[in-house]
């Protein structure tokens, strides 16, 4: 296929490479570096003492954590253990990388814990100076001053983390939450920012509601269709569908002639690319 060496498409490891590693750790994101991803995608949540920690949920997850002593968390105390309740050593006592993933069984497991943005962009840049971050806000308002810190805050800790570490450049915010976007464009109206469109949302009814236009428009990719994508980059948006695992649907996003694709399996987008 000849769009696939014509154009360029941002191969995003999805949490580093989720299908291959445990998600959200140094090891996957030193894996997706090796595999050839240019950009590295990762949540990032708040400890107690301020550090902003790479993970999904901003508690430890007992679909893929184990507690302290190594054992399965039980059900009662799902989002028990609150990060923006404990102190960053205290969250690197957990296990996140040895139970099974029931939806990655090819998962290669290792003991391996919740690392802050400091030490994942530090590792990073270092194996990679070219390496990309696109670094998501995990906010809501039900989690305000309970899970998360208030928007501006939030913010504000992040971009201090990716200033200090010298990777502005390389770096866009992205979330689902309109008041984080909001608040990114206030504080650092140079960054490159995206906008996260879930899978029962409107990705023009959202556009509509923010006060700018961001740089990348990032949507559930079944959201997807040529004339949607046509139109978003005549208007000069970058498409950088989440999360598409299947090479089915990898190609048909090729196809659609996106500008990057986030993926859980970069090895395999790698692998089609190449073909």
């Amino acid at each position: 296929m000849n769009c696939k060496e014509e154009k360029f498409i941002d191969i995003q490891g999805h949490r580093g490479c989720r299908g291959l590693l445990p998600e959200n750790t140094i090891e996957a994101f030193k894996k997706a570096i090796d595999l050839g991803v240019h950009t590295l995608e990762l949540d990032v949540a708040v400890s107690k003492d301020g550090i902003v920690v790479v993970s999904h949920e901003p508690y430890i997850s007992r679909t893929y954590c184990l507690d302290t002593d190594g054992n399965e968390i039980l059900e009662a105390f799902d989002k028990k253990y609150n990060l923006y309740q404990m102190t960053f050593d205290s969250i690197k006592q957990f296990d996140c990388g040895t139970k099974l993933h029931p939806r990655f069984p090819e998962q290669k497991k290792m003991k391996t814990y919740k690392p802050s943005l400091e030490e994942v962009i530090r590792i990073s840049k270092n194996k990679n100076p070219n390496i990309k971050f696109n670094i998501e806000l995990k906010s809501r308002p039900e989690y305000d001053g309970i899970y998360t810190p208030e928007p501006n805050e939030f913010v504000k800790l992040v971009l201090d983390v990716v200033n200090k570490n010298n990777a502005f450049n390389e770096t866009n915010l992205q979330s689902f939450d309109l008041r984080v976007l909001e608040e990114i464009k206030e504080q650092s109206p140079k960054i490159t920012v995206a906008l996260l469109v879930d899978e029962d949302e409107s990705i023009q009814s959202k556009m509509s509601k923010m006060s700018y236009a961001p740089e990348i428009i990032s949507p559930y990719y079944k959201l997807l269709d040529a004339k949607t994508v046509n139109t978003l980059q005549a208007n000069n948006f970058l498409i950088i569908p989440w999360t598409v695992n299947t090479n089915e649907d990898l190609l048909k996003m090729i196809d659609l002639n996106v500008n990057g694709i986030i993926t859980d399996y970069p090895n395999r987008l790698i692998q089609i690319l190449k073909d």
